[in-house]
């Protein structure tokens, strides 16, 4: 099975979807490195996947270090995203001696929440050789200044906010978007606009790929699923494999998984 790179999704952009799914041990990290799906995100939903808190804002640094390693002890074929934690992209220099930590764990990416603030520190990750994802839209680390878990880019502010942000974030050489929970023409608007990939949660069939967290896809969570989650069941290997295959044939997310405006 070939390795999946950051070149890989960039050759695939407009022509191949890719699939993505949340990591967090190196069992599960196994079984999706040994499915069809592309890329592990060590996402800080650990905290409340893992450690049972109501946010990700109380995820250290030094816990996105050990899932990291975790993962990376057995992923064998999948691109490996992890999260900087909350306040660690307040700051270049705290933001560069994140990465590094999380680099160094394993990650061959970092992915980051804000919006065109975060050019500086795009920039300065990219000059230090660091790749950068950039998570736009429902951000989770920002969910008290949201006051909860709602879909952005509904009023036309927000809508022009989060495509220039995109732009500005890519020109200063983010390689790949994330857009959570975001209209599902404007992810398209977003998508046709970058050059990088660009990975949907909650955003539509529009964009280059999808992300689930694991335990939602596999009906772990025992609690409401929001309404982008599809549940897959069977071993977990089928399971990935299904996922993975609506993905690439566009099967997935469906109208019902998406939010229209």
């Amino acid at each position: 099975m070939k390795r999946t790179t950051i070149a890989t999704l960039r050759s695939q952009k407009g022509q191949a979807k890719f699939s993505c799914v949340t990591g967090y041990d190196a069992t599960f990290a196994h079984w999706i490195s040994e499915s069809d799906v592309d890329v592990i995100l060590v996402g800080d939903s650990l905290g409340m996947v893992i450690q049972g808190k109501g946010s990700t804002v109380g995820v250290s640094l030094d816990e996105m270090a050990y899932h990291t390693r975790c993962v990376a002890q057995t992923n064998r074929n999948c691109l490996v995203i992890s999260d900087l934690p909350f306040m660690q992209a307040a700051s270049v220099d705290r933001a560069l001696d994140g990465a590094q930590a999380l680099m160094q764990a394993g990650a061959e990416m970092v992915k980051i929440e804000g919006d065109e603030r975060l050019v500086p520190i795009v920039d300065a990750l990219n000059a230090a050789g660091v790749p950068v994802c950039v998570h736009l839209g429902l951000t989770p680390q920002f969910v008290h200044r949201f006051g909860g878990y709602k879909v952005q880019g509904r009023d036309q502010a927000t809508r022009d906010a989060t495509l220039k942000a995109a732009q500005a974030l890519t020109a200063a050489g983010a390689d790949i978007v994330l857009l959570e929970c975001v209209p599902s023409d404007l992810a398209r608007e977003v998508t046709e606009a970058v050059s990088v990939p660009v990975i949907g949660i909650g955003a539509g069939a529009d964009t280059d790929g999808q992300i689930l967290v694991l335990h939602d896809m596999l009906g772990f969570n025992p609690h409401r699923l929001a309404r982008f989650v599809k549940v897959y069941t069977g071993s977990p290997l089928d399971a990935l494999n299904a996922y993975a295959r609506d993905v690439r044939d566009g099967s997935f997310p469906a109208a019902e998984h998406q939010f229209l405006d």
